[in-house]
């Protein structure tokens, strides 16, 4: 499933690209330090006044610094680095190994053994997220084979009666 890109139109402005947020906010700085008016910033950067504005209080109260921004945006994930890794350690290990009774992974199961090893309680969609987004997984479907198939049979009968068939 590829994920979607979004487009950073001028109009638009840099949408949620914290790089470059965090570099128009500075760009911003350097104009108020050289005594430039919230207006200029406006014109310049294109931002609302509003923004300009918080801007030019947050640069007098606390300098370059007030004006950074965070490391990343929306909310801290509620699986460390580390318990993901855990997760991860444990649903190689397959399905069986975990107490189930067949040799597949569905989201109900990985979220229950999610919940099993941290204690975290996900929704099934949000599993298949992280199953996705963090871990790199994709969707997988077993191959149908016939209870009755027999790999020796067929291998045979490929070497034996194939080449004459075919003839």
């Amino acid at each position: 499933m590829p994920t979607a890109v979004r487009s950073t139109s001028s109009r638009r402005g840099p949408g949620r690209d914290v790089d470059a947020l965090r570099e128009r906010r500075m760009r911003a700085v350097e104009l108020f330090e050289a005594g430039r008016r919230q207006v200029d910033v406006v014109v310049q950067l294109g931002v609302s006044a509003q923004t300009a504005s918080r801007w030019h209080r947050a640069w007098q109260s606390g300098g370059r610094d007030a004006l950074a921004g965070a490391e990343r945006l929306g909310r801290t994930p509620r699986l460390s680095d580390e318990q993901l890794a855990g997760v991860e350690a444990v649903l190689l290990e397959g399905p069986k190994a975990n107490g189930f009774g067949t040799d597949m992974w569905t989201l109900a199961r990985v979220s229950e053994v999610i919940e099993r090893i941290t204690g975290v309680r996900y929704t099934l969609s949000q599993t298949w997220l992280i199953l996705r987004q963090r871990l790199g997984w994709s969707r997988q479907r077993p191959a149908r084979r016939a209870v009755e198939r027999d790999d020796a049979a067929i291998e045979a009968w490929a070497k034996r009666d194939w080449p004459r068939i075919k003839r």
